[in-house]
């Protein structure tokens, strides 16, 4: 079986690993030359993308950012999986937010901004504390801006000056003093099977997820039940074939959607050490149709991403139960450069070990973890 990926970063990378052992070939495509690549060596493959998309059982994606007619000639093969439709709403938040008020998802008040004089009415709407996010094209913080006093607006007036809001549209969202992050990862069938993971614990610094633990500590089974939900309704609301992320807020007892991503996504890497199953895997299965592999949690595991960082020992991998996974990439400011995952049996011995982790890592480069150690101590 031969599986090609749009994109051909870490994700198609960690498809490939996954994949092999089932007998399956992954291929990935640079969506900006349209060369076939191999997806670990990043060697180009002599083989033209059209001769790739028909010689594919599957075609796929590791990120929502294709450009339209990629998606386009995938969609006219009838091997395209999640589908065209998912990866669009992906990637532009101004479909994103209308999915999640078709299917009645709840998610923080918004107003759109496609031009510069409504910007005022969108803070009169929304009040003193917003977050603006381009439609398009942003992600790990880029293409935001916040508004956390008044005075900020001047700033963001000046900023959007130089924008063209018709062509990308800014979505203005209400702050949400949210108790945490979490994110629930699950993978849908084309007979419309559902199979989800544990729910994550997320933490963000600047706009950037740099630590996931799951499963997340002390989650009600009212929360379970309505992550679930969400999950299932935006999943078959979408028609969706493979993995799906759906990244929310915790606000006492309730759930706002924050974002979903079409795709294998990052706080789903725990996966790979402290499931039954990875995500990468279950993506595979999902698209080609095989049955779907047990999402069970083997051990608790936290994720820790190495971000814009070379600096640290490969010693850390003697701490039982920690595994590093390397991108091989070229390092860059705010770069996502590998991961780590530390699996234990117990949140307190997982915060031992990951006091261990620390001694081998600089402290700088991962700012959230001292104060997770602290957390899941006191659990």
């Amino acid at each position: 079986m031969k599986v090609l990926v749009f994109g051909a970063g870490q994700l198609v990378q960690m498809m490939y690993l996954a994949a092999a052992p089932l007998g399956v070939d992954v291929k990935a495509v640079d969506v900006n030359s349209r060369d076939i690549l191999h997806p670990v060596s990043k060697q180009k493959l002599e083989m033209t993308l059209d001769y790739a998309l028909s010689d594919a059982d599957v075609i796929t994606a590791e990120f929502e950012h294709v450009p339209e007619d990629l998606l386009a000639l995938a969609g006219e093969t009838g091997k395209f999986h999640p589908n065209a439709k998912s990866i669009l709403t992906g990637a532009d938040r101004v479909r994103e937010k209308a999915c999640l008020d078709i299917a009645n998802i709840p998610n923080a008040p918004y107003k759109i901004i496609k031009h510069i004089d409504a910007l005022d009415d969108a803070v009169q709407a929304l009040g003193q504390r917003i977050i603006f996010k381009a439609s398009r094209d942003g992600y790990d913080g880029y293409g935001q801006w916040r508004m956390m006093i008044p005075e900020d607006v001047d700033d963001i007036r000046i900023a959007f000056a130089s924008l063209d809001l018709q062509t990308v549209p800014i979505v203005a969202e209400k702050m949400i003093d949210f108790e945490r992050e979490i994110s629930i990862i699950g993978a849908r069938t084309s007979d419309g099977k559902v199979s989800c993971f544990d729910i994550a614990e997320n933490l963000h610094y600047q706009g950037q997820l740099h630590v996931s633990v799951a499963p997340a500590s002390n989650i009600s089974d009212s929360l379970k039940q309505k992550a679930h939900y969400i999950f299932e309704t935006l999943a078959n609301s979408l028609e969706y074939i493979g993995v799906l992320a759906v990244e929310m807020f915790q606000v006492g007892d309730e759930l706002l959607v924050n974002e979903i991503a079409p795709r294998v996504h990052n706080s789903g890497h725990w996966t790979q050490n402290g499931a039954e199953t990875c995500q990468f895997e279950q993506h595979i299965r999902a698209c080609l149709n095989f049955p779907l592999g047990s999402p069970q949690t083997n051990k608790i595991t936290a994720m820790i991403n190495i971000i814009g960082c070379t600096s640290f020992s490969r010693d850390l991998i003697s701490i039982p139960g920690c595994h590093l996974h390397w991108y091989g990439k070229e390092v860059r400011e705010k770069r996502k450069m590998g991961h780590i995952n530390v699996t234990a049996n117990s949140y307190f011995e997982l915060s031992e070990k990951l006091s261990k982790l620390l001694t081998f890592l600089p402290e700088e480069y991962f700012p959230k973890l001292a104060g997770e150690i602290r957390r899941l101590k006191a659990l």
